[in-house]
């Protein structure tokens, strides 16, 4: 079953969270299972971000959680964050284009 986790932010910083991330992109080339991601800024309340990532399955979103590169990087990630991250774990039961 198709999963989604979406990580519900506040920064300050987000040119320091894009640059994280980009380097994350380039150390787990090749082993992250994370498919698709769009990173979208609340309308309404431009500190709030929420990254939507596509996975195959909730295993392979924890497979990817426990890349030692994901752990790393998202920590340092955090340290850019004004707060804790949420998270929103969901199972795809319908997806329709």
């Amino acid at each position: 079953m198709a999963f989604i986790q979406i990580i519900e932010f506040r920064t300050s910083d987000i040119e320091g969270m894009l640059a994280v991330q980009d380097r994350w992109e380039q150390a787990t080339a090749g082993k992250r299972t994370a498919g698709r991601r769009i990173l979208c800024r609340d309308h309404d309340d431009p500190s709030r971000y929420f990254n939507v990532v596509f996975f195959a399955s909730y295993e392979s979103a924890m497979e990817n959680s426990g890349l030692p590169e994901t752990q790393s990087f998202s920590a340092e990630m955090m340290s850019l964050a004004d707060g804790p991250a949420a998270f929103r774990n969901l199972d795809v039961i319908d997806d329709r284009s």
